[in-house]
């Protein structure tokens, strides 16, 4: 046990805030698409060249409000991104410091982060580089100094999404397809017979203004115009989240390389984990050598400090020597990996996971070589699935 169970728990909080910050941008989109489609509804009785005229009104309306969402929702992520920054680079920094002894504690050393991190990690493009270095320049002069670490402008814009694009291009994007989707379902509906009420219901499912539930219920609840696009949303939100707390963990653990030489890679223990990071869990890596959350749209793995306690010269304080993990069934040993959690379930939850026969694979690679490591040989090194048939090529009958 090397890391303070708080660490873990943290993976869990900032879950629940990526859903709040998310349920924020969703209701705003929906609030749009509702309004348009109300507008719909009445136009039904009108005659054909007043019917055509309003509709035309409607979807250029609706493409500029799409389009001002876009960029209010930019915004939204950005400030939330930087707080989310200079808070959780705050929580690990008082995580590092209550493991040491009272009189070590002033040792761990802390991070800057510069007013424009956030703002080039949802906007830069490669034009702006060198406004991103002015603002380093004029970051460090006034905070720069030989013992000061820092998040940068710059670190802001090698962040990017796991296709590669920038937030506010993923934001217009949506906007602008969904404009179109809009569209493109009321000149179908319309030329197939269907009445503007009936087309309006489909756009919108049975959203409401205001719509209540969590993010995802009112995701499901949505119609043509709005379920995808509010999915899109909390993938989107999700994942910039996770990286920008990753990253500002990562900047604080790698500026006390004399407490901590490694980090844990730490999934989620349930049925919906990805493979790559169900073979990553539990495995350390070297600070700037190994990989990093996210690894993929809506990962929900993060990073934790090991600790060497004994190199230190104490002892591990109660939290971290009877630390937990969360999974779906219950708190589990901290140092619990995904494998050995999966291997502890019960056969129908390992054919949920893996399909029966990778599961018969998993079972029987466990008992060569700990589930641990079995895990990480279902999958190829960069992070996809073996085919059954490369696994008994490799391991013979299951």
């Amino acid at each position: 046990m090397t890391t303070p169970s708080a660490l873990y728990r943290n993976a869990i909080d900032l879950n629940r805030y990526s859903n709040s910050v998310a349920k924020r941008i969703v209701s705003a989109y929906n609030d749009i698409i509702i309004d348009a489609a109300n507008q719909l509804r009445v136009i039904n009785d009108l005659t054909a060249p007043a019917k055509a005229a309003r509709l035309r009104g409607i979807l250029a309306q609706l493409k500029d409000s799409l389009a001002t969402w876009a960029g209010d929702s930019t915004v939204t992520t950005a400030s939330e991104l930087q707080g989310l920054a200079e808070l959780q680079s705050e929580f690990v920094t008082e995580q590092l410091r209550k493991v040491l002894p009272a009189g070590a504690r002033d040792a761990v050393n802390t991070i800057e982060i510069s007013p424009q991190f956030a703002q080039s990690v949802v906007t830069t493009d490669p034009t702006q580089l060198n406004v991103v270095t002015l603002s380093d320049d004029l970051f460090k002069a006034a905070f720069g100094s030989p013992q000061t670490y820092s998040l940068t402008a710059a670190q802001g814009t090698a962040i990017t999404l796991p296709n590669g694009e920038v937030i506010n291009k993923a934001f217009r994007g949506i906007a602008e397809s969904q404009a179109e989707q809009f569209s493109q379902v009321v000149r179908n509906g319309l030329l197939t017979g269907e009445t503007t009420p009936d087309v309006a219901k489909r756009l919108v499912g049975r959203l409401e203004f205001g719509q209540a539930g969590s993010v995802r219920q009112i995701a499901l609840a949505g119609g043509q115009a709005t379920k995808a696009a509010n999915h899109q949303v909390i993938s989107l939100v999700r994942t910039s989240i996770n990286q920008v707390a990753n990253e500002a963990s990562q900047q604080v653990y790698e500026a006390n390389q004399d407490i901590t030489q490694k980090y844990r890679y730490v999934a989620t223990l349930d049925t919906r984990t990805s493979a790559i990071c169900r073979a990553l869990d539990g495995r350390e890596f070297e600070y700037g050598k190994g990989p990093k959350p996210p690894q993929h749209f809506g990962c929900r793995s993060t990073t934790v400090p090991v600790i060497n306690y004994q190199e230190l010269g104490f002892d591990a304080p109660p939290s971290v020597t009877k630390g937990k993990r969360a999974s779906m069934d219950g708190p589990v040993p901290a140092n619990t990996s995904y494998g050995q959690w999966l291997q502890g379930q019960p056969r129908a939850v390992q054919d949920e996971v893996l399909g029966k026969a990778k599961a018969d694979y998993f079972n029987k690679l466990a008992d060569q070589h700990g589930a641990r490591d079995a895990i990480a040989k279902l999958v190829r090194d960069d992070g996809s699935e073996l085919t059954l048939d490369q696994l008994r090529s490799r391991y013979g009958k299951a």
